[in-house]
């Protein structure tokens, strides 16, 4: 379809159905800049939490749609393509993760909002990578820990606070695609850049950088540090909304073990979003995210303890 078509008829229906997109910073530039909102997990978390909209369109991934409609059981929420999965989300399995808890029934669950209804069902807190440092400290430190699914962002958060948390052996495919080869080699070639990482990726990627955080937070890093030039380990979406915000700024993505003609690494979970995807969720109203009541009133507790923190 014609994009000025799309673009013209997404509008359209936003104002017609009273409907908000809520975009992450991963998906497509004309996703990014036909959303109303672009977010990082927490922000997107909070912006579904406060939103007047009867419907609620996320551009992301499942587990991001699922935690809107957690947050709105009221609202319509819609994700583009129910394919949109995330390698987090689908690698800690619900049955088995009960099993851990069982195995140590005093530790406190925290786990990263990049997880499924059921496992935030079986937490305590949920965090994102913006406050997951600022939840584990407002644990008791006497408090034994549980932290899933990410066990390099739980490895960070482990030298960050000085606790050790148990740590469910899951990973995002994104953020450990990374060579440190070829980052240190793009580094020598650019010794006045400074290197930013997102703590999903591996600890020698986490040790070269200058500058740790969540997406949100390397974004302001980047436009408010008096350096010109970036290396930036995460997914290539944030690279469009760096080139608006920091025009001035180069800005060089951390090259992947598969360096051929993308040197940066791409989540295909959020790809798989298109802008006539978008166009036919908003227009059918379909596929619609729903979860069982019993489920939600559960998942929903250890979400409203994060945001009420944050």
């Amino acid at each position: 379809m014609d994009k000025l078509f799309l673009i013209s008829e997404i509008n359209r229906l936003k104002q017609e159905k009273n409907a908000i997109i809520l975009a992450h910073y991963y998906q497509e530039k004309d996703i990014q800049d036909i959303a109303d909102f672009v977010g990082d997990s927490l922000e997107l978390s909070k912006k579904a939490a406060t939103t007047n909209a009867d419907t609620i369109v996320f551009a992301g991934v499942y587990f991001m749609a699922e935690t809107a409609k957690i947050i709105n059981p009221n609202k319509k929420v819609l994700l583009p393509d129910l394919n949109a999965g995330c390698s987090l989300a689908d690698g800690c399995d619900p049955v088995n993760f009960k099993k851990l808890k069982e195995l140590f029934p005093k530790h406190v669950v925290v786990t990263y909002i990049n997880s499924s209804a059921e496992i935030k069902a079986l937490s305590d807190w949920v965090c994102t990578s913006s406050n997951a440092k600022k939840i584990i400290e407002a644990i008791p430190q006497d408090q034994e820990i549980i932290f899933a699914p990410d066990k390099n962002l739980g490895t960070y958060l482990k030298k960050e606070t000085n606790r050790d948390l148990l740590l469910w052996d899951g990973s995002c495919i994104v953020h450990e695609a990374f060579s440190l080869d070829k980052l240190i080699e793009i580094y020598n070639t650019n010794p006045t850049a400074k290197i930013v990482a997102h703590p999903e990726s591996e600890r020698h990627i986490l040790e070269t950088a200058h500058y740790i955080g969540s997406t949100s937070g390397m974004l302001n890093f980047i436009k408010n540090d008096s350096a010109t030039t970036f290396i930036v380990a995460t997914e290539a979406g944030i690279l469009h909304q760096l080139a608006k915000d920091a025009p001035t700024k180069t800005i060089i993505p951390a090259p992947s073990h598969e360096d051929n003609t993308c040197a940066c690494s791409e989540c295909a979970f959020m790809k798989i979003n298109t802008l006539e995807k978008l166009y036919l969720c908003l227009k059918n109203e379909s596929p619609e995210i729903n979860i069982n009541e019993e489920l939600r009133l559960e998942a929903i507790k250890p979400i409203n303890r994060m945001l009420n923190l944050s």
